[in-house]
């Protein structure tokens, strides 16, 4: 299932999985909710609170689509974070290594380049939809 992630910059979309937590989310959408930016990653509260699945990760691959289940929120790393190691240091293709706050379930993956959301500012209205 794919859904579309939109703010008033710009937009992207992305593939799902089947997962637990990809099977919330999908049944709550349409939801909107406000951005928040940490490092090169953007979340945004959901509302949802599904429990961390056994391959939850915290290190991940700039433009996967993660649930931080700590923050009931969605979670979109386009590059490193604050606790990222090597923060600051040369970006691969997409950014460098992307660290969420803790480990988090991984639902899918942003089509195309996801440093399209490096226009996405704390704040802004986001707003989730079924493409």
């Amino acid at each position: 299932m794919k859904i579309r992630i939109s703010w008033s910059a710009g937009h992207v979309t992305a593939a799902l999985d089947d997962t637990p937590t990809a099977t919330a989310l999908l049944a709550a959408l349409p939801l909107q909710a406000t951005a928040h930016t940490w490092g090169e990653e953007v979340y945004f509260d959901t509302g949802l609170a599904p429990a961390l699945e056994s391959d939850a990760r915290q290190v991940v691959e700039p433009g996967t689509v993660a649930f931080w289940t700590e923050g009931n929120a969605l979670a979109l790393p386009y590059g490193p974070t604050p606790i990222s190691r090597g923060w600051g240091s040369p970006r691969t293709e997409f950014g460098g290594e992307s660290r969420l706050a803790s480990p988090c379930n991984v639902l899918g993956r942003i089509d195309g380049d996801p440093r399209a959301l490096a226009t996405v500012r704390g704040g802004d209205a986001v707003h989730v939809q079924k493409v």
